[in-house]
């Protein structure tokens, strides 16, 4: 079984913000493919299905984003899934807004809920999509992440959802090599159009 996790926080007050953008992706998969996120457990609402022939679980943690390693944990170690077959989903302010990003291994760049995955599975090796949400002019990171998106720039994130949706999908049909080949090259935005 793989396991697709969006980061993200619960609860009204954070939907919709920046650092939600996993758990839009996945949520746009649950819809594609008819899997409802109803079961309760692990610290995280799931649900399995199959998703071009695989058997996954979707999976959003309840935590909050700085603990999120610790509901993916409790789950991996449950049904033995290895860090490789995860595909994690999460919102990166080093990448412009709108751009995808997959990559297999890495440090977390920052991120503290992949930071917290990568520290409770005890590897790097854990494969993920990077959404852009661009950085904040003012410095301030805490606050930007946690802010909801411009109306303007709304467009460009419902774009980059369903294309890291679609990252998703074609990773399980293809493999990681072919779907990093495809979806890493920069799109174009309107701040690289001029």
């Amino acid at each position: 079984m793989r396991l697709i996790v969006g980061l993200g926080n619960p609860g009204r007050e954070y939907a919709g913000t920046r650092h939600n953008v996993g758990f839009e992706v996945v949520t746009l998969l649950s819809k594609r493919h008819g899997i409802p996120l109803s079961e309760r457990g692990f610290r995280a609402l799931y649900g399995r299905g199959t998703i071009e022939g695989e058997p996954v679980c979707l999976f959003l943690p309840m935590t909050y984003m700085n603990l999120s390693g610790e509901a993916v944990g409790a789950i991996s170690r449950f049904y033995r899934i290895p860090p490789e077959d995860m595909i994690v989903i999460l919102d990166d302010v080093n990448l412009p807004l709108g751009q995808i990003r997959l990559r297999a291994q890495g440090s977390s760049g920052g991120q503290k809920g992949l930071e917290s995955i990568l520290q409770h599975l005890g590897t790097e090796a854990v494969p993920r999509v990077r959404v852009g949400i661009g950085r904040p002019s003012d410095g301030d990171v805490v606050s930007y992440v946690l802010s909801r998106f411009k109306r303007e720039e709304e467009p460009l994130v419902q774009e980059a959802t369903m294309r890291a949706a679609d990252a998703v999908e074609y990773v399980l049909k293809e493999g990681w090599n072919k779907a990093m080949s495809r979806f890493n090259r920069p799109q174009v935005t309107p701040e690289t159009r001029s």
